[in-house]
């Protein structure tokens, strides 16, 4: 085989697992353009590497990958970012190739939105434990190959990561056709007005986030079902200066964003506005407002490629 060849067939090899790598990148970063930027990278170095001596490509292109992931999760201009209140998931739309594996309860929650913020709360070493082995079912000693530490570190941090993970985020799959009852009930509620049943609607401990579309560099939170029926009214009340600042008038779809319910405003063919739910025990435990276009970019451009059902409101 000539170099020229022997070239195209490496970038063939890597290419097989670029959506793999990516879908491993975003549950780590919990962003998609930075998971692109992290699998363009793992692909520079694996055109610097001697080849010819990597015997399981998967496995050296993996670490590569999960430490190029690591380091920019321990950079101080991640820690910065996400320390002030700023930082929310990417939000993706169902049928992306970065999702990744889906078979598994454990694989579908991994990229959830509520388990990639409580992520957060975990070193870098026991987010990526948690991570390749929940999500893509490698061993502990694959695991300890990959991070350079021991089996033993390994299984100490995922029981460190499952405890703290498990305690915190919703609990159980929920049936989608109910849990698309629910969030047509919402925004039928928050359209017309009916403050009484948006608050039905809420668990009692529910909690709203929007990043305010971006233009305080702060997240907003809202903490009891009665300030986020009094929010989500107002929010959904159409007026001329919100249609000002979409560009138009939009239309409500329902999508999955997450293997999650949503709700997407859409101008055109433009995302600009998702509202993400966690649905719990029939009723709504989180609603997530995200409206920055630095996160809606690849959201929005699967959307271009997208055949959805007819609005839940034609014309906003």
């Amino acid at each position: 085989m000539d170099s020229t060849a022997a070239d195209r067939f490496d970038a063939s090899r890597f290419e097989a697992s670029r959506n793999r790598l990516a879908s491993l990148a975003y549950r780590l970063l919990g962003s998609a353009a930075d998971a692109e930027d992290a699998v363009q990278d793992a692909f520079l170095h694996w055109q610097a590497a001697d080849r010819q001596r990597i015997r399981v490509p998967e496995a050296w292109l993996t670490k590569v990958v999960t430490n190029l992931c690591l380091d920019r999760l321990r950079s101080a201009q991640a820690r910065r970012e996400r320390s002030v209140g700023s930082w929310l998931p990417e939000p993706l739309l169902d049928g992306d190739p970065m999702l990744g594996p889906a078979d598994t309860v454990e694989q579908r929650e991994s990229v959830s939105l509520a388990v990639l913020t409580l992520l957060e709360r975990l070193s870098p070493v026991e987010r990526a434990v948690y991570l390749l082995r929940e999500a893509f079912s490698y061993s502990h000693a694959e695991i300890a190959e990959i991070l350079d530490i021991t089996e033993s570190a390994s299984q100490q941090h995922l029981h460190r990561a499952r405890r703290r993970v498990t305690v915190a985020r919703p609990g159980g799959e929920v049936d989608p056709a109910a849990a698309r009852r629910i969030v047509e009930e919402f925004l039928a509620a928050a359209y017309s007005g009916r403050t009484e049943r948006l608050v039905a609607l809420l668990t009692d401990d529910a909690t709203a986030i929007s990043d305010g579309a971006g233009l305080t560099g702060t997240l907003q939170r809202y903490d009891t079902p009665q300030r986020i029926a009094a929010v989500a009214r107002a929010g959904f009340k159409p007026t001329p200066a919100k249609r000002r600042f979409a560009g138009g008038t939009p239309a409500i779809h329902y999508a999955l964003v997450n293997h999650a319910p949503a709700i997407l405003a859409v101008v055109g063919d433009r995302v600009v506005g998702a509202v993400a739910f966690d649905v719990a025990d029939g009723r709504i435990a989180t609603v997530r407002g995200i409206a920055a276009p630095t996160r809606l970019v690849r959201l929005a451009e699967a959307w271009r490629r997208h055949e959805p059902d007819p609005p839940l409101i034609p014309e906003w």
